[in-house]
């Protein structure tokens, strides 16, 4: 017998309650004459007790000796064990024919899958149907009825024959009626209301097969020029500008939503930008100084976007909420150790900083203390892990930027000896990875940035370099293109979306240009299109895969958006929409002036006055200026005592009244309180009262008469 997996849901509830049943009670002849309607003793092999034999545990099921028979007594002759239903006298159940069940089960399996087919089947059609704008009709039913399982070769020859026909009838136009006819057969099937529609949308003569509209042309068109032109996919048909300050625009942050953008410079401020809370006037809503007068390095928010990290000029690194309340601050270390892995903090000016792509409360640092070193916001005392990179001597060299991967295992660090090193992220004592002539020898390498597959690290160099380096094969570098100025430590460089096209500005001197943005195809390095965005340089970059939008600070305060309306997602999108609003004028009441000119004095008004002539007069007017008096030049007068010192006599005498000089001679000045000392001592003789009751001084020595020595003797004026 084959035991078939019945639906749980089914039959749960009925194994449930026969197995408690069969645990509780004891066998017993009463119970098999219930479990056996027609009064057969149920053998040992049948499904009864086959089922039972499935469902007692082990400690409880009966082994039978030998097969037995009949209606039996109370006690079963299984090892002499009572029978668990002996306690059911004169009742009678139904019994289970396990093999009828399965396969009703098996047949009701089947009828679902064939139901379910069928209606794939119909949906398939009706898809079709409705992209090919052709109307089925007769051949569609004929169509599932010769794929159904179980026609034979006849049915399906005169169901394509069917088929046939009906094909060249809609190629020559069929007539109304016969389309009706197959919507009529289309409607047997139970698609109602999809027919309806369809005889709603489509009149007249069936389209020819294979035909599409103009506008799907199009669009394909579309997709395939801008697969062929990644220009094409560059959104910078329409720009907004923000206006940050006068300053350099050092630092740029979006958070991963693309809601709101944050910018930094070297005027120590961080403004906050929310593009759905803005209108055309294009205003911060908040604007601050979290680092006092040190300038803004790196700007990030966390990979949840609830925190951001920011890199200024000191030695410590802040970690602010979205609305810019602090979060922490790591701390200092101590500047007198020479071993910075043994100091808890950076001990000299940050370079640049960056959050874990995975591990939201993890961030990285690094300084011009020569460490690179990570940090838990939830602990500001001291630091996770430090990484140390060294030159080809094995001396210290200084990190100026610093990245994670993007899976975030590796850790890379662009030094200022020029060399690329990346680490482990559990080891932090080798490096994994490193190129030592990656860029030019004392130059600050501004930027490193993985691509989106991870294979890919790109290096934006001091030495007006841009590069890409495969990190499996990290000596040479896989493309290059110079020429691309860099005068500030933290010129960017990103990938777009795709991760086909790499982004870089240029910077210029004041007057010598505009700065430029600056696209190269990945795989070929070819200059693929430039953006001239303003008469300064480019500083930071950055292209949101969200938004589809391209963010630019630059060197004169402002910070640029490029977007597409068609390409792109929210972001400027939202505020450029909105008007400005209207500023609320505040009115004030006046007191009218009635000029009478013919009227008595005593009920003429006086005349107005402008402000600067009644300023001027009240200056005259010493109670209402309340001006102190001017000091007196001269001789004195008005009851004032002159000032002396006019004339060369009078300061003459008033220098001599001044003069304090001590003329008298030391000696005798001191020996005047001599008396008084002998006959009152307080302070040496009380000491000495014991000790040396009698003052002993030092003997005169007589002085050498210098003329009788050598002249290299003789002391020298």
């Amino acid at each position: 017998m084959q035991i078939w997996k019945k639906n749980p849901r089914e039959t749960s509830s009925s194994w449930k309650r026969l197995r408690r049943r069969a645990r509780g009670r004891p066998d017993g002849p009463a119970t098999r004459q219930a479990l056996s309607p027609t009064g057969n003793d149920p053998s040992a092999g049948s499904p009864t007790e086959t089922l039972l034999r499935l469902l007692l545990p082990l400690d409880s099921q009966v082994r039978p000796s030998s097969r037995h028979s009949g209606r039996g007594s109370g006690t079963s002759r299984l090892q002499g064990k009572p029978s668990p239903f002996a306690s059911f006298p004169g009742k009678k159940a139904r019994t289970f024919d396990l093999e009828a069940m399965f396969e009703q089960t098996r047949r009701t399996a089947v009828e679902r899958s064939r139901k379910v087919l069928e209606a794939r089947e119909r949906e398939k059609e009706d898809q079709t149907e409705k992209e090919f704008r052709i109307p089925y009709g007769a051949s569609s039913v004929s169509a599932s009825r010769a794929t159904r399982p179980g026609s034979t070769l006849s049915e399906r020859v005169a169901v394509c024959s069917e088929s046939e026909d009906n094909s060249h009838e809609a190629l020559s136009g069929p007539s109304m009626q016969s389309q009706s006819s197959a919507k009529g057969s289309a409607e047997d099937t139970g698609d109602d209301d999809d027919d309806e529609d369809d005889d709603e949308e489509f009149i007249g003569p069936p389209l020819p097969p294979g035909f599409k509209d103009s506008d799907d042309d199009n669009d394909n068109d579309d997709t395939e020029e801008e697969d062929n032109n990644p220009v094409k996919k560059i959104p910078d048909s329409h720009e907004i500008t923000l206006q940050h300050g006068t300053k350099t625009v050092s630092a740029l942050g979006l958070d991963p939503s693309g809601a709101r953008l944050i910018t930094g410079g070297y005027d120590y401020d961080v403004k906050f930008w929310d593009f759905a809370g803005m209108d055309a006037s294009l205003q911060a809503f908040r604007s601050l100084q979290p680092c006092e007068c040190h300038q803004i390095k790196s700007l990030q928010y966390s990979s949840t976007g609830d925190v951001i990290l920011v890199v200024s000029g000191n030695s410590q690194a802040k970690v602010l909420d979205r609305d810019g309340f602090p979060v922490m601050e790591c701390i200092k270390g101590d500047q007198y150790i020479v071993d910075m892995t043994n100091t808890k903090g950076h001990t000299a000016m940050l370079n640049s900083g960056c959050w874990h792509p995975k591990i939201k409360e993890e961030f990285l640092t690094c300084s011009n203390d020569g460490t690179v070193r990570t940090w838990d916001v939830n602990n500001e005392k001291k630091h996770k892990s430090v990484f140390k990179p060294r030159s080809v001597q094995g001396k210290r060299v200084i990190p100026t930027t610093c990245t994670y991967s993007r899976d975030g295992k590796l850790i890379a660090a662009g030094c200022q000896d020029g060399s690329i090193q990346i680490w482990d992220r559990n080891m932090s004592v080798h490096t994994k990875f490193h190129c030592r002539q990656a860029h030019a020898s004392g130059t600050d390498t501004s930027c490193l940035t993985f691509s989106y597959d991870g294979t890919v690290l790109a290096s934006r160099g001091g030495d007006d370099t841009l590069k890409i380096w495969d990190i499996r094969q990290f000596k040479k570098p896989l493309n290059s293109a110079d020429g691309l100025p860099s005068f500030f430590p933290m010129t960017d460089c990103c990938f777009s979306p795709d991760d086909k096209i790499l982004v870089t500005g240029t910077s210029v001197k004041k007057g010598g240009g505009s700065g430029k943005l600056f696209f190269f195809y990945r795989e070929t390095f070819q200059k693929l299109y430039e953006i001239e965005v303003t008469d300064a340089s480019v500083v930071r970059c950055l292209w949101h895969p969200k938004l589809n939008q391209i963010m630019v600070g630059t060197g004169n305060g402002l910070a640029k958006v490029y977007y597409d309306p068609v390409k792109s997602q929210r972001g400027a999108k939202l505020c450029v929409v909105k008007t400005k609003r209207k500023e609320r004028q505040a009115e004030t009441l006046t007191q009218d002036y009635i000029i009478t000119p013919h009227a008595l004095p005593m009920f003429r008004e006086p005349r107005q006055r402008s402000t600067r002539k009644q300023l001027e007069k009240d200056r005259l007017d010493p109670m209402k200026s309340h001006k102190p008096e001017p000091p007196v030049a001269g001789a004195g007068r008005g009851g004032r005592v002159g000032t002396h010192g006019v004339t060369l006599s009078s300061y003459i005498v008033k220098n001599i009244a001044l003069d304090k000089t001590d003329d008298s001679n030391p000696r005798e000045a001191i020996l005047r309180h001599a008396k008084e000392a002998e006959e009152n001592p307080y302070w040496v003789a009380p000491a000495y009262a014991k000790t040396q009751p009698k003052t002993v001084f030092a003997e005169v020595e007589p002085e050498d008469d210098e003329t009788d020595k050598p002249e290299w003797k003789k002391r020298k004026i």
